[in-house]
């Protein structure tokens, strides 16, 4: 009889990742299962006793709560989270990669901006200071997407509105204020937006003049700004910004595609809806593709702070100096205490679907989205929506929730995101295209029309560095105009969710 396929990720692991599902009675690296255990979904190896730590990728995932027998199926029934030291050994693994040289350097064809910076792709951007200006932002981005003009235009990639549900009802200062403030700026700088129109309602508590004060802009033929109530309403706020789109379409048309060293791009890393395989596919893969974008050059931006939670220590050892380590730490235990005054925990995190994928602990998929992050030098920590200056491999401080946190990877400048899912996230983000990773041949092949690239092939013998290059490749073809999957389908138009800190008032 075949045995079924499982993974055994590290020597120090008591337990293996069904690859296969295992029936009850079947062998498999010694042991016999005592019940069945689905994909992706741990067993275990060895006997472990209660209150000792379950293994995988060579770290603690958590701690049995009851003896487990060899072959026994592993998951929240009889493991749980615990409390144990880290050894966040600053520094300790920061060796650099080695880089390519300027001559073999890999190139995309982009926008290359006024201000240097380089875009993927060529949008003009509505963007609301209120949520009360929202349905005058969407109106005015309806009409000009119904009028037939961008015909006139086919070098810009659309009218897009960025809309969200804030900007009112709260502190005209501190920490929810100054997010805001960099998001919505982080957007209106983002290279892939030709020009801006900034709409406000007139009263709110975000005040279009103080963001344009706080960073030194002013109107211009591709920056506009108005407010409904100096407009004079609704009809007439639409009519004018109908009119400032049309002025600045001629100029977004001039724009034209040019070779452009790949190092001028920032990729953004996300994974959503994991599994038991993320880890040991999709995600490693990833790393292996933001670890050739840092050879030549270019920034990964990982992020999602509450799902690098139990594997920040291995970051830590690869900071660049001991102050980044720290930097790391810190929003940690931000973190830590910001769940802790809302009631939460941090072990909340993993999902219905994550637990349904074969991940039980917060650490455990901590790792697997850790693997994102490659294996470059970590060389600057950013908090949320914060422009992202320095190059290589680079942390930004966000939450889990995909939108939320590619809001700020954008806001941050990244003009490429790569996304990875285990259960088939819907998901798209304009104006940085994003391609979707699937960590499964299973969910891949229902859905086709999502994902951009199956990483379940890995599970069959395709190697890492296989994949990794695979997806570098394609970054640089999405970059240079080709559609992802998402954009196919018009995804983007309501993934701008910034993150929103404090009293709702």
């Amino acid at each position: 009889m075949t045995e079924p396929r499982s993974v055994h990720l590290h020597p120090s692991d008591n337990v293996a990742v069904a690859v296969d599902s295992i029936d009850k009675g079947a062998s498999l690296r010694g042991v016999l299962s005592t019940g069945r255990v689905g994909k992706g979904h741990k067993i275990a190896l060895s006997a472990i006793g209660a209150g000792d730590a379950v293994r995988k990728f060579g770290q603690i995932i958590g701690f049995a709560t009851k003896p487990i027998a060899p072959g026994d199926w592993i998951h929240e029934h009889n493991i749980a989270m615990g409390d144990f030291e880290r050894d966040y050994a600053y520094c300790a693994e920061s060796a650099p990669l080695p880089f390519v040289a300027d001559n073999a350097r890999a190139t995309f064809e982009g926008y290359r901006r006024s201000n240097g910076k380089a875009g993927t792709r060529n949008y003009i951007g509505i963007l609301t200071s209120v949520n009360c200006s929202a349905s005058t932002a969407r109106f005015i981005a309806e009409a000009v997407n119904r009028s037939g003009i961008l015909a006139d235009y086919p070098h810009v990639d659309g009218v897009v509105s960025f809309v969200h549900g804030t900007g009112c009802g709260m502190a005209g200062s501190g920490e929810g204020f100054d997010i805001l403030n960099r998001t919505q700026w982080g957007y209106a700088s983002n290279p892939n937006l030709a020009g801006v129109l900034l709409v406000g309602l007139g009263c709110e508590v975000f005040q279009i003049a103080r963001l344009k004060e706080r960073f030194g802009v002013g109107e211009s033929d591709m920056f506009r700004s108005f407010t409904i109530q100096d407009t004079g309403g609704t009809r007439k706020a639409v009519e004018a910004g109908v009119e400032a789109v049309k002025d600045m379409l001629p100029r977004a048309n001039q724009f034209r595609r040019q070779t452009i060293p790949a190092s001028e791009l920032m990729l953004a890393l996300q994974c959503g809806g994991s599994d038991g395989y993320s880890g040991i596919t999709a995600n490693p893969a990833l790393g292996a593709a933001a670890d050739l974008l840092v050879r030549h050059g270019g920034t990964a931006i990982l992020s999602e702070t509450p799902e690098i939670y139990g594997a920040e220590h291995l970051l830590t050892r690869r900071a660049v100096t001991r102050e980044v380590g720290e930097k790391l730490v810190g929003r940690i235990k931000w973190w830590e205490e910001y769940t802790a005054r809302n009631g939460g925990e941090m072990n909340n995190n993993p999902s219905p679907g994550n637990k349904a994928g074969g991940l039980t602990t917060i650490l455990e998929k901590s790792l697997g989205a850790a693997a994102k992050g490659g294996t470059s030098p970590l060389t600057a920590v950013y908090e949320y929506a914060e422009a992202v200056t320095a190059k290589g491999f680079v942390y930004m401080d966000t939450p889990g929730y995909d939108p939320v946190s590619a809001t700020g990877q954008v806001a941050g400048g990244a003009n490429l995101l790569a996304f990875t899912t285990g259960r088939g996230s819907a998901y798209g983000c304009k104006p940085t295209p994003s391609i979707k990773l699937s960590t499964n041949s299973d969910m891949y092949n229902r859905m086709k029309e999502d994902m951009d690239i199956n990483c379940g092939d890995i599970l069959d013998g395709v190697s890492i560095e296989e994949k990794g290059q695979e997806i570098f490749d394609l970054l640089l073809k999405v970059a240079s105009g080709e559609k992802s999957k998402s954009e196919e389908l018009g995804y983007g138009d309501n993934e701008f969710v910034p993150w929103q800190i404090g009293a709702v008032m």
